[in-house]
């Protein structure tokens, strides 16, 4: 397992924010995630199940894929998954299952969050894979993105409502 700084942990979780920042900007849920091993990235992720129409195409499944591809394997040994926000139940189950060692969160996932907040499958003693796991590096950015997302989610429900009713108003003097 990688020993990193917290300096270097502060970085990669930039680099995971710089992922969740892409989905923003596509209106998906901001999750972002990075690889690490040896000091670099070995593959990066952001949500894409609105982009790509598919329910699994959560930022770590997507960073798992392009690292397997790049080291040329299923397992992701020695490896570091930088995530803004606690993986999900199907991203904990792929984490273990690519039998990464060590996984790195910004901020809790209270609806969903399998890696502490209402499930520990990452650290399950049951399971024959467990992976240390270490939150709140960046927490307050990694909670801002989400926050930022879901308040523009309001807005332009408030805003559509709005010009609903405008529209009734005009039609019915019409």
């Amino acid at each position: 397992m990688q020993e990193l700084t917290e300096t270097e942990k502060a970085y990669f979780m930039q680099e995971a924010l710089k992922e969740a920042q892409k989905s923003l900007a596509k209106d998906e849920i901001p999750i972002g995630c990075v690889i690490v091993k040896d000091s670099q990235i070995i593959g990066r992720g952001h949500n894409a199940r609105e982009e790509v129409n598919q329910a699994i195409m959560h930022a770590e499944i997507m960073a798992i894929q392009e690292a397997n591809q790049m080291v040329g394997n299923w397992r992701l040994l020695e490896a570091t998954l930088f995530v803004t926000i606690e993986p999900c139940v199907m991203c904990s189950g792929a984490i273990g299952l690519a039998r990464i060692p060590q996984v790195i969160y910004g901020a809790p996932n209270q609806k969903f969050g399998a890696a502490g907040s209402l499930y520990d499958i990452l650290t399950d003693e049951r399971l024959n894979h467990r992976v240390q796991v270490e939150k709140g590096v960046l927490q307050a950015d990694c909670a801002a993105i989400m926050q930022t997302f879901f308040r523009q989610g309001r807005e332009r429900k408030k805003e559509a409502k709005r010009l609903a009713q405008e529209a009734d108003k005009k039609s019915s003097l019409q």
